[in-house]
């Protein structure tokens, strides 16, 4: 990596001062490629241990990777913070423009770091940094705020805005990131982190170029990706339906998690299903940058006026499989139109849409057994498949007014340990579960993954594919999962998409590596994979990360699992074991 090469630029701002600055950093770009693996090494350099997480030391990086506005598919920005809902590890990755735009402004990373003293709103462009006062525009909804600065700012067509909503200003602990209306920096609170520091949006605008070491080659290889990405079954599947698809599947095969989970079948299932929004409601798809699959479903909500006959809102609202699990099944929601209101209040807001459903699934289920009343829900009366008191409670635990709704905007975790059903509270790490029951791989993945996400590993496939199959030990089981994690710190460093794993294989990596200026072997990015491994695992463990009993929910093991039954012991042998493997690795520098 070259100093001169502008992936290797890191741009510092100072929202406390004002300022900022570029650094070119070709040592840690060159060594970490880039994404997930310079932003550890950023947050481990600027966010210093015992740090609050809303406070102004807490830096916020982004990064992006060398395959960045080169091949298909490799359009997602990282952004990585202490996470102000967990404690410990942020870690978030969106698609959209927000890559791209960083790459073509001239820069690998950006770290933002400070407090501003009134609400700002950031303009980024090659070597400047603009900071407007954004007072005018807090308080608006995410859509809103786009919209204004839209109108202000130059760079249609090459710009991303990153923009937070009221949860954010408000710092409920899972708000999140909208850039382009559609995509998101959804978990783990990167929302509310912009709003501790005032930061409303940040305009990001360039049209640099970037740099090719093999340009001969670069053509072919190009042609080769797109080619296999048009044509993939796997890819058609992301385009026809999107995630969307796994409704009927994961139901089908019981692993669809249903009200609470207190059941992995959905009867309902087909109102919410990728089949019924694709017939009835699907307006539009649209596509990341640089990606020529078009996976980003939106559909579109036609309601009438109050009063006013013949007269219709039309709403633009983006779905996929996990908001449908969180704020459909999970709430018994089984109306692709009820659920998509509820997605759109959740969306204005700038909520996670997995966290909430999930947050407001415990406070069901605890409304049922008499552990809360209306007292403490202000007179909401939460009841499975109905969306009007859910739509409500979204505005609640934003604006928080009183302690029943302060404790649901840091999590269910946090709710259950004021309000009890601790055996309902869905979270594993802190982070409220993803949509998969298939059995411990999963929910090892879970307690085991860096993010405690299920992306971090993968393990719900495993489930599917493996331990429908034949038995796994724990141990065995580890050793899957965190060897599909070490390379997804590749994948994410280059930065991949995940949809696109099975076109970015080793082989193929390192031909591609070689054309942005690396050199390196399957063999090598396996190595750096587990560094960057290792050094968040380091990152978590001095924030004061602990795996513990206490992150298992007794209602994993009392609903069926519909692959290999396990319980805690089960689970305890595999965290023992992920514990004597990375005690091991912990002490070594990456």
């Amino acid at each position: 990596m070259l100093a001169h090469d502008p992936l290797a630029h890191v741009l510092y701002i100072d929202l406390s001062r004002r300022t900022f600055e570029v650094k070119a950093r070709p040592e840690l770009f060159g060594r970490f490629l880039g994404g997930t693996g310079v932003a550890i090494k950023l947050l481990a350099e600027e966010c210093p241990e015992g740090c609050d997480p809303l406070g102004p030391d807490n830096p916020i990086v982004f990064a992006v990777g060398p395959l960045t506005g080169l091949f298909p598919l490799a359009s997602k920005t990282v952004a990585m913070f202490k996470s102000p809902h967990t404690g410990n590890l942020g870690e978030s990755h969106c698609g959209g423009r927000s890559a791209v735009a960083i790459r073509l402004a001239g820069y690998g990373a950006i770290v933002i770091k400070g407090m501003s003293d009134i609400p700002l709103y950031l303009s980024i462009s090659r070597r400047r940094v603009t900071f407007h006062d954004a007072s005018s525009i807090w308080g608006l909804r995410m859509d809103s705020a786009g919209r204004v600065i839209r109108e202000r700012e130059k760079g249609a067509g090459f710009r991303t805005i990153m923009r937070i909503g009221r949860a954010g200003e408000r710092l409920v602990t899972y708000a999140s990131v909208a850039t382009e209306t559609y995509r998101h920096f959804g978990r783990l609170g990167l929302g509310a982190v912009f709003g501790s520091k005032k930061l409303k949006a940040i305009v990001i605008c360039g049209q640099d170029e970037v740099p090719v070491y093999d340009f001969k080659s670069y053509r072919a290889f190009y042609d080769e990706v797109y080619d296999e990405a048009v044509s993939s079954p796997t890819m058609k599947k992301y385009h026809d339906l999107g995630t969307a698809e796994n409704v009927i599947p994961l139901h089908k095969f019981g692993g669809l998690p249903t009200r609470n989970l207190l059941s992995a079948q959905f009867e309902e299932a087909e109102g919410i299903s990728g089949e019924t929004f694709a017939a009835q409601y699907l307006g539009r798809r649209l596509a990341c940058s640089h990606c020529p699959v078009g996976c980003v479903h939106i559909a579109a909500l036609r309601e009438p006026y109050e009063d006013e006959p013949y007269f219709y809102k039309t709403s633009m609202i983006s779905y996929d499989y996990e908001p449908i699990y969180a704020l459909g099944s999970m709430l018994g929601i089984g109306k692709a139109e009820d659920f998509l209101r509820l997605m759109d209040r959740v969306e204005a807001w700038g909520m996670d849409a997995m966290t909430t459903g999930v947050v407001l699934a415990w406070a069901t289920e605890t409304q049922e057994k008499g552990l809360i009343s209306e007292k403490e829900t202000l007179g909401l009366h939460f009841s499975w498949g109905n969306p009007l008191p859910y739509m409500e409670a979204c505005r609640y635990i934003v604006e928080q007014p009183n302690e029943f709704y302060r404790a649901l905007a840091r999590g269910v975790k946090e709710a259950a340990s004021r309000y009890g059903n601790v055996e309902g509270a869905l979270a594993f790490g802190k982070n409220e579960m993803p949509g998969y029951h298939t059995g411990p791989g999963a929910y090892l993945g879970y307690i085991l993954g860096l993010r405690h996400s299920h992306l971090d590993n993968a393990g719900y496939s495993i489930d599917q594919k493996v331990l429908t199959e034949r038995h796994v030990e724990p141990e065995q089981l580890v050793e899957m999962l965190m060897k599909e994690e070490q390379w997804r710190q590749i994948l994410s460093s280059l930065v991949v998409c995940f949809f696109a794993r099975g076109i970015y294989v080793p082989e193929r990596v390192v031909r591609l590596a070689h054309v942005c200026g690396f050199n390196l072997t399957p063999e090598d990015l396996y190595h750096i994979g587990g560094e960057i491994y290792k050094a968040k695992y380091r990152f978590k463990t001095k924030a004061g990360f602990k795996i513990e009993e206490g992150y298992l929910p007794s209602r994993i093991f009392s609903t069926p699992s519909p692959v290999q039954s396990f319980d805690a012991n089960f689970v305890r042998r595999g965290i023992e074991y992920w514990l004597k493997i990375m005690e091991g690795k912990g002490e070594e520098d990456g």
